[in-house]
């Protein structure tokens, strides 16, 4: 059977993804920072879809074992890997990293650094191989800097950038490199957020990017709604967006 990785696995979305790629029949490798967590949801998923899973440990911000990790990883039945998942991501504690410069290089290498990291080497696994994809969680809140998370927006819109340049660079070798950029999810990162509109859950953003993934998207807001929602936020002059407490 085909195998997919997904990083981040212990997330939200990232637990969600791997439910509804097992229902497809995919194995599975569930990487993040929680091993012990990931192997009880391997197991798990083992139990209910009756497919191969296995946990590794891989931490987008140590950046000196993160390439061995990576290869510890896909080593096993390389060739069967079909596709990555990256779900990383911090939202962090966007009023303490004004001061706290620890706080927010935080935000900014596990939302981009790492996460860019971490692509570029499963990119050199792909592409000599000529087949695959790159799916990687984006945001919605890189499409335009607000007062209220520009730190976490900065990241995000900077993975959307380097998506797009990496979907162009692995075009030529079959490789497809998808975008996804979720609204507001009711997972761990948004809890105790007060009032959040249009909030959807893991199940459904799941299986959005699943279709996303299979019909060889290019860039894909989920809900879908985001899209325009997004369209008419990126249309605000800038003179007035700069006055508005967003």
């Amino acid at each position: 059977m085909p195998s997919v990785l997904i990083l981040g696995a212990n997330a939200g979305i990232g637990r969600a993804l791997a439910a509804e790629f097992a229902s497809h029949h995919y194995d599975l490798i569930l990487a993040g920072r929680d091993l012990e967590e990931l192997q009880s949801l391997a197991a798990d998923l083992n139990l209910r879809y009756h497919v191969s899973t296995r946990a590794a440990k891989v931490d987008v911000l140590n950046f000196e074992a993160m390439e061995s990790a990576l290869a510890a990883c896909i080593a096993p039945g390389g060739d069967a890997l079909e596709g990555v998942i990256l779900c990383t991501g911090y939202l962090g504690d966007p009023e303490a990293a004004r001061t706290d410069l620890n706080e927010a290089r935080r935000i900014l290498d596990t939302n981009l650094t790492g996460s860019a990291l971490a692509l570029q080497v499963l990119a050199n696994h792909f592409e000599p191989r000529r087949k695959g994809f790159i799916c990687a969680l984006s945001s919605v809140a890189g499409d335009r800097g607000r007062q209220s998370n520009y730190l976490y927006g900065a990241a995000k819109g900077g993975l959307s950038t380097y998506l797009e340049g990496l979907r162009n660079r692995l075009y030529p070798s079959g490789v497809h490199v998808v975008t996804v950029k979720p609204g507001f999810v009711d997972t761990r990162m948004v809890f105790g957020k007060a009032k959040l509109p249009l909030v959807a859950q893991p199940e459904a953003v799941a299986r959005d990017i699943y279709r996303a993934v299979k019909s060889r998207k290019n860039v894909v807001y989920v809900p879908w709604f985001w899209r325009w929602i997004m369209l008419m936020v990126c249309s605000i002059p800038e003179g007035l967006f700069k006055k508005l407490k967003m």
